[in-house]
């Protein structure tokens, strides 16, 4: 990555921007004002013609709500971009917002943009190319559990081992770090949106009645846990009956919804489990010394560092604001891109 003057000038008064490009929630950091745009990776478009019609918040507010001629889509599925055009649409609607922080014309941005780790080639290059085409001057690609490390504060660079586990929507990542580099990691795609259909398959299964992927999502928010709570707590679902086609409601505990988590958080344990394993001797200690960070969404699942850290033997514990940790982590990068390009990804 050569340098070049002409953006190293143009970066003293560009409003460059960090963006974690999330399954569920798109995150936006800029430069000197922190993370300014949190909304939900949704975007609404015409059936016939494929015109954007909303996108973030707007769009999902139309999920299960939109006429037969519009649909109402996650353009982002498992991490990575399914639907190019509308989130080259998404990204240019957040890219736009986030210029609106200033009052002047500015140049068109540096951007850096979180991917899941072992994201295939083609891709890495639909994230630049969306970017690109959304209005950005430059893009620099950096994984999101080296991002989430570097938020979070922990010392990927020295000798030593450093573990995160990021739980995203669509993917959930154990990484180790040592020296700058990746010693092992586990990237699955059992994260939040799997916990999602989890619970709306359980109380199907349980009670017959239907309940939206949003109702889901609320759920797994307000009661989900991984470990018992010293007060389990209950809360109102609604649905449609699928016997008498009638909505109805009732209440379920935390206690049923913990039993629907399960298998996903199970299937998450095992695989930080894995990668633990997998470490050289000699780093046990370090992991001893530093535990385990537990970043992303998933994260604020009640109990869940508890869990990991009866199964592990190793200590476990949440970051502070994980949900933002990818967004600042692209942040720090922006402050100083040659100090940090060793941990950039380069595109073939």
């Amino acid at each position: 990555m050569a340098f070049n003057p002409l953006n190293w000038f143009l970066g003293l008064f560009s409003l460059d921007i960090g963006i974690d490009l999330g399954t569920a929630n798109t995150l936006v950091f800029v430069r000197g004002k922190g993370i300014v745009i949190n909304e939900p990776s949704w975007g609404a478009v015409e059936k016939k013609t494929r015109r954007p019609i909303a996108v973030g918040k707007e769009a999902k507010e139309m999920a299960g709500r939109a006429p037969k001629n519009v649909i109402v889509v996650r353009p982002l599925r498992d991490g990575v971009i399914s639907e190019f055009e509308i989130t080259e649409e998404m990204l240019a609607y957040f890219i736009s917002k986030a210029h609106e922080q200033s009052i002047v014309p500015l140049p068109r941005p540096r951007v850096v943009v979180g991917v899941p780790s072992g994201v295939t080639e083609v891709e890495k290059r639909a994230v630049n190319d969306a970017a690109l085409l959304a209005g950005a001057r430059q893009v620099y690609l950096i994984e999101d559990a080296t991002a989430s490390a570097l938020a979070v504060g922990l010392p990927i660079n020295q000798v030593g081992g450093s573990v995160i586990v990021d739980i995203g929507g669509g993917t959930s990542e154990v990484t180790v770090f040592s020296m700058g580099g990746v010693v092992s990691s586990r990237s699955l795609r059992v994260a939040g949106d799997e916990m999602d259909q989890a619970v709306l398959q359980y109380v199907r299964n349980k009670y017959n009645i239907l309940i939206g992927e949003r109702m889901a999502e609320q759920v797994k928010i307000k009661i989900g846990s991984a470990f018992p709570l010293k007060e389990e707590k209950t809360m109102t679902v609604r649905g449609r009956n699928l016997v008498s086609g009638l909505p109805e409601t009732l209440e379920i505990s935390s206690i049923e919804i913990r039993e629907a988590l399960r298998p996903a958080i199970d299937t998450i344990v095992q695989a930080a489990k894995e990668v633990v394993d997998d470490i050289p001797a000699e780093m046990v200690g370090d992991l001893m010394d530093n535990g385990i960070c537990l970043c992303g969404g998933g994260a604020l699942i009640r109990g869940l560092d508890e869990r990991m850290t009866e199964d592990l033997r190793i200590r476990c514990w949440v970051a502070d604001d994980p949900m933002t940790a990818v967004a600042r982590g692209a942040g720090m990068v922006l402050e100083d891109i040659e100090a940090y390009k060793h941990l950039l990804l380069q595109l073939d």
